[in-house]
């Protein structure tokens, strides 16, 4: 699990990872952070995605949907440096960008 401000800092540094957002298409569209879209439904088919060479940030509405992505990633599929955003993208709106709307 990673805090938001750890990926805020990341981002300020310019500290090379990916940050993956499994929420639905309509939740997307409310308001997002800068990454790249997989919904959890497609997660398997979107597979080649994912990076391995990079930390992997996984973010969805409040942790949940990422948490269980994160899960399955690491321990039925080997990916190592994959995290879970604590609290996902409503965390970042409280704390980091209050701008953010969220579904």
């Amino acid at each position: 699990m990673i805090e938001v401000s750890i990926l805020k800092k990341w981002r300020e540094e310019n500290i090379e990872h990916q940050l993956i957002d499994v929420r639905e298409p309509w939740e997307i569209e409310v308001g997002h952070i800068d990454g790249i879209h997989i919904p959890m439904n497609k997660l398997l088919e979107s597979i080649e995605l994912i990076r391995r060479d990079v930390p992997v940030v996984v973010h969805c509405r409040s942790g949940s949907r990422s948490a269980a992505v994160v899960h399955h990633l690491t321990v039925q599929l080997g990916y190592e440096n994959i995290h879970d955003l604590k609290g996902g993208i409503d965390a970042w709106a409280c704390e980091i960008d209050p701008n953010i709307e969220v579904a």
